[in-house]
């Protein structure tokens, strides 16, 4: 019987996240202020006052999902995590929390992270969709067909949980997919508002301007494995959790293959630890059998 800890990503932020742990607790304030002058702006200051649409700011919004995760998770630190994973953004919640990265370097990462995508979407419009009650294969294959047909870009980019999967490439890929996948059988294939094709090969050049930052930054030895979304199973070797890291932008987050691979290593237990609920529900979709439960 193991526990797990895992840490949600993009989507989960909310107005007044984190003020909570500010107001009640110094070690919270101290890593809030940290955060403040290392991002260049008080980013305290939108978690906590500010609107929906301040919070979906490229700039803001990775960096505050991150840090209210990691204070978050250092309020319940006394419990040391079996596994981790991370849901996207939230890998790199999750590498602090098993002591691969610092706070200060996960934060840094997540910032240049969040802007090379900014640009990288800015570079050429694109967009991702919501595919609702198809099996995967399915997906892959009419995503692949799309491609083949049109020279489009279109891929499935998150293997959320059974029957929920995300697609992402340019806007007319996504729409012709969208369209096939309705006619094959897909309760919804919705497009979502986003600012790009995430997880998809048009994130090529944030890649590599994540690379760089990466390979430039001290990696530890993790304490617990990091089950990694684009490989699906237990790393904890630290140059390939980077190469992992970096892949990740391009490949697909496979969230229902991860939780079914820390279910087989024994994962009885899993505890959402960030803002939201969001990966609560998805595990339980993937195996019911697990206990749930979540640090916001």
């Amino acid at each position: 019987m193991k526990h797990a800890y895992v840490f949600p990503g993009q989507g989960s932020q909310f107005p007044g996240m984190g003020k909570e742990h500010y107001d009640n607790n110094a070690f919270a304030r101290k890593l809030f202020e940290q955060a403040n002058e290392l991002l260049g702006f008080r980013i305290s200051d939108i978690m906590f006052t500010g609107s929906e649409e301040d919070l979906r700011q490229t700039k803001v919004t990775q960096p505050a999902v991150f840090l209210h995760s990691v204070i978050a998770y250092r309020s319940i630190e006394q419990a040391k995590p079996d596994m981790v994973a991370g849901h996207s953004l939230g890998e790199f919640s999750s590498l602090v929390a098993n002591g691969t990265l610092s706070f200060e370097d996960g934060l840094r990462l997540v910032s240049i992270r969040a802007m090379a995508m900014q640009k990288a979407c800015e570079s050429q419009p694109s967009t991702m969709a919501a595919v609702l009650g198809l099996a995967d294969e399915i997906v892959e294959e009419i995503c692949a067909a799309v491609q083949n047909e049109t020279g489009e870009i279109v891929v499935p980019a998150n293997y959320n949980c059974p029957g929920q999967l995300v697609i992402s490439g340019t806007i007319k890929g996504v729409e012709v997919a969208c369209e096939r996948l309705k006619a094959a059988g897909a309760k919804r294939a919705l497009i979502l508002p986003v600012g790009g094709a995430f997880h998809s090969p048009l994130m090529a050049p944030a890649r590599e301007e994540l690379r760089a930052a990466i390979e430039s930054t001290k990696f530890q030895q993790p304490a617990a494995a990091v089950y990694q979304n684009v490989v699906a199973r237990a790393v904890i070797d630290k140059d390939e959790i980077k190469q992992n890291l970096i892949d990740q932008l391009t490949g697909a987050v496979r969230w229902t293959q991860g939780i079914q691979s820390m279910v087989r290593d024994g994962a009885t237990s899993f505890t959402e630890v960030g803002p939201g609920k969001v990966l609560q529900g998805l595990i339980l979709k993937i195996n019911r059998d697990s206990a749930v439960n979540g640090v916001n």
